[in-house]
């Protein structure tokens, strides 16, 4: 693939909340949207009125049927449209980008202070994450520098 065909797929992507968004599914998306919530509130609407003793009340529960169609709708959209992003994991993070933010971390808040003074609880679930090792492995690169030159 040349860079020229690459070029007209980024041009079709979006940042919207966040997130990347393919502007040609967004703007099928938003369509989808209204149609399905206007139809669910009009026929709820005209359903209602002759049902329901007033028309604010029928009205209201037009609404509802419209944000049922906003729930439906979405879920359409869902199924429709898959996500365009790839999540990929690994266990081969580069070291010294995670000192780095450990660094930067300690850096922000005065210290990171010692795992040993943790609850319980959030060793455990420090453990079941496995980033337990890493902060209780961490020494400042101060510390690191001390113990070299005193080596």
């Amino acid at each position: 693939m040349n860079a020229d065909s690459a070029t007209p797929a980024r041009w079709r992507l979006v940042e919207i909340w966040g997130d990347t968004a393919d502007l040609g599914h967004l703007a099928w998306s938003i369509a989808i949207g209204v149609a399905v919530s206007l139809a669910g509130y009009l026929v709820a609407s005209r359903v209602l009125m002759s049902s329901v003793g007033t028309p604010e009340l029928a009205r209201a529960y037009a609404m509802l049927a419209g944000l049922g169609g906003c729930v439906v709708s979405g879920l359409i959209c869902a199924k429709l449209f898959t996500p365009k992003r790839e999540v990929i994991e690994g266990t081969a993070a580069d070291p010294r980008w995670r000192e780095e933010v450990l660094a930067e971390l300690a850096a922000e808040h005065g210290g990171l202070g010692s795992v040993e003074d943790l609850p319980p609880v959030v060793v455990r679930e420090m453990k079941e994450l496995e980033i337990y090792e890493l902060f209780a492995s961490y020494k400042p690169q101060s510390a690191k520098t001390a113990e070299g030159a005193a080596s």
